[in-house]
């Protein structure tokens, strides 16, 4: 099981797809080759799935603050045999877990990467390109689509789009701060 992995009260969730065969063996998301790309995606934005691990500003806490911590988790908390797309009946299976990791977590925003990730939050079966660009919602909590890692690495002329939707999450998330500081 690859339940998920980050700081239990961080301002960012990350919601990726299904496990992969590295991610099942080490029981944790986003590792190997597409989890070192998300790990320099959030570092290049000033977060970290690490506890104690710098942000950018030179310094390391034994205490992070959750405002630069992630917490990751997947759809999907077991790999699908011979690493298939998940079937609609898993997902669904699955769901309640997700939810609660939600709920748990209370994330100011939520960053959905790849296909089944943003279909399970946003009931949606629109492809990723048509819906990405924009602020969604889950639960009242900003969502923003991205592409996954893993499809990154594959088609590197996506690695500019994937960069606009951080930059889009991390302006949604200071200006969610903001409001939320004034009130």
């Amino acid at each position: 099981t690859v339940f998920g992995v980050g700081h239990p009260q961080a301002h960012w969730m990350i919601v990726g797809e299904a496990p992969g065969e590295e991610e099942d063996r080490r029981g944790e998301p986003f590792v190997g080759r597409s989890g070192q790309l998300l790990d320099n995606m959030l570092r290049s934005i000033g977060l970290s799935r690490q506890p104690g691990v710098s942000t950018g500003s030179g310094e390391s806490s034994a205490t992070p603050d959750p405002a630069h911590q992630v917490y990751i988790a997947n759809t999907l908390k077991c790999r699908p045999p011979g690493n298939r797309n998940p079937l609609p009946e898993e997902l669904a299976r699955c769901e309640g877990f997700l939810i609660r990791q939600i709920e748990l977590v209370q994330p100011k925003i939520i960053l959905a990467m790849g296909k089944f990730a943003v279909q399970s939050l946003l009931r949606s079966t629109a492809p990723i390109g048509q819906l990405r660009g924009r602020v969604h919602a889950y639960q009242g909590v900003p969502l923003i689509v991205t592409y996954h890692p893993a499809y990154l690495l594959r088609q590197l002329s996506e690695k500019a789009r994937a960069w606009d939707d951080l930059c889009l999450a991390l302006g949604t998330m200071e200006a969610t701060t903001t409001r939320l500081g004034s009130a």
